[in-house]
Order: structure tokens, then C-alpha cells, then sequence
């Protein structure tokens, strides 16, 4: 049974790999280690995870994924998930990005942290948390699926290395004593209309709330998080379709703006 178990693994890995590779989405990967699994979930991430840094790839951090309590709600979890940000998956800000390079993609606004020191230890708290951090930066995550229709589980998901795309950061580095974390408003336009608002207590109360989520994750993993590691802390407000021709601004109060354009 657990050989079994191993095969679907690799089976899950090798068919989100194969959509990526021909920009074709693949059916639901629960179908092959159920919808509520999510250790062999991120198993099924792993394997992709070490085969990408094989071929050379670069992790430059991580990104977190269902802050939101109505996505928990409509997904069936009580908590987040994580996925890994690449180096080649980095889109400048003010820069554009290639509909051929994505699949099914979504964006969202979220702040940015960068961290001064390693959040290793065993009993950490948010203070931990608010000390490890060098600054922060207004960010875009594009989220895509290798699920066709994002017809999507938590473990779907969570297979799909948290659904993450590419990632865009501003320029302007903010210390975080010159931020309110938790009331700072978000707005995200695309083509000048407000298409998504909100808050950073709608990252689950407050984006340091969830970098200590990942925190604590990554630590019970053994893979801490280190001193210069992105962060993208999770959505302040709901994802919006893009497509070819969109250009996406998104301003967070106390520390600025950041943009991107998307073209054929």
C-alpha cells in the first residue's frame, strides 16, 4: 500500500510538471492523493521542488497562500499553505510579463518582507518575527494553476507549489516601524478600475501573523527560513484574473506602489 502511495506521488509530481512544460493544465491531482492529504501534498511539491534546483533553479524564498478565511472556508481548510518563489520567476517592477509564460493567471496584492536575521528558533513569536525582518515592500503575486479551470483542493494546491507564478516587489525599502501592519489599505486597479480593496488584518489579522506561520512551518520541516529570504505574506484582498493587455497597479498605504503590464 505504501509503495502505492509513493507511485501516485510520482505520478501527481510527473502531471503537474508535464502542464507547466506544455502550458496545457492537467486534471485535478487529488484524484490521485486525495483531497485532505496534505503531507504527501507537499511530498508531491518536494519532488518538483528538488528537480527544478537540480536543473539549476534558484530559490530566493517563499510565498504564503490562503490567508484569506473565505478561500479557507471555500477550500475546506483551517489553515494556510506555502509554496517556493524562484529567481527566473521574478517580473521588474514597472516591467511586463508574457501571457506565453503563464497559465490561467490571477493577481493579487501583498506585502513583501525580507528578512535581516534567520527565524530558526524553536518557540518563536511574532516579536521574533517583527526583529527578523529588514524591511518591507509592496508586492504583486501572480498565481497560476497546472489545474485545468482551477478546479482546485487544498491539496491540489499545495502539490502545485501553492499555486505560485511570478512575483513583482517594489523599489523602496520600508522599515516596518513606519508601516501600520494591520490597517494599512490596499488598492488594486487594473487599467485604472479598482478591481480588488482591502486591509493587512485581512491576512489572517496581520501579515506578521502568517510570516509566523510559515516561520514555525518551516522550522517543524527543518527548513528554516533564512536572513535574506523574500517573503510574500498572503493577499490583502481578493485575487483578480489578467490577461494580455491588463496593466495592474497596486498601492499599499505607508509604502507605495508597484506595477506590472502583461502582454501576448
Amino acid at each position: 500500500m505504501m509503495e502505492s502511495m509513493n507511485d501516485k506521488v510520482r505520478e501527481a509530481a510527473q502531471l503537474l510538471r508535464e502542464a507547466e512544460k506544455s502550458r496545457v493544465p492537467c486534471g485535478p491531482v487529488r484524484n490521485l492523493i486525495g483531497v485532505d492529504d496534505l503531507i504527501t501534498a507537499y511530498a508531491v511539491q518536494e519532488i518538483n521542488t528538488n528537480l527544478r534546483i537540480e536543473a539549476g533553479g534558484r530559490v530566493v524564498g517563499s510565498k504564503i497562500g490562503l490567508t484569506s478565511p473565505a478561500v479557507q472556508k471555500q477550500l475546506g481548510v483551517d489553515q494556510p499553505d506555502f509554496g517556493l518563489l524562484w529567481e527566473d520567476t521574478e517580473v521588474l517592477n514597472g516591467g511586463d510579463v508574457s501571457m506565453q509564460e503563464l497559465m490561467q493567471p490571477k493577481v493579487e496584492a501583498e506585502i513583501a518582507f525580507v528578512l535581516g536575521n534567520d527565524l530558526d528558533g524553536e518557540n518563536l513569536t511574532e516579536e521574533a518575527v517583527v526583529d527578523a525582518i529588514a524591511y518591507a515592500l509592496p508586492s504583486i503575486e501572480i498565481v497560476g494553476s497546472r489545474i485545468a479551470d482551477w478546479n482546485i483542493k487544498i491539496t491540489d494546491t499545495i502539490a502545485d507549489n501553492a499555486s505560485a507564478s511570478h512575483w513583482v516587489i517594489g523599489d523602496v525599502p520600508v522599515k516596518l516601524d513606519a508601516i501600520d501592519l494591520v490597517n494599512c489599505r490596499m488598492t488594486l486597479e487594473n487599467n485604472g478600475v479598482v478591481v480588488s480593496e482591502g486591509t493587512g488584518k485581512d491576512c489572517m489579522g496581520s501579515p506578521i501573523i502568517a510570516v509566523l506561520w510559515l516561520a514555525q512551518k518551516m522550522v517543524d520541516i527543518g527548513n528554516p527560513m533564512r536572513a535574506g529570504d523574500l517573503i510574500l505574506s498572503g493577499a490583502l484582498g481578493p485575487m483578480s484574473p489578467a490577461k494580455a493587455g491588463d496593466n495592474i497597479k497596486v498601492s499599499i498605504e505607508g509604502l507605495g506602489e508597484v506595477g506590472l503590464s502583461f502582454t501576448e
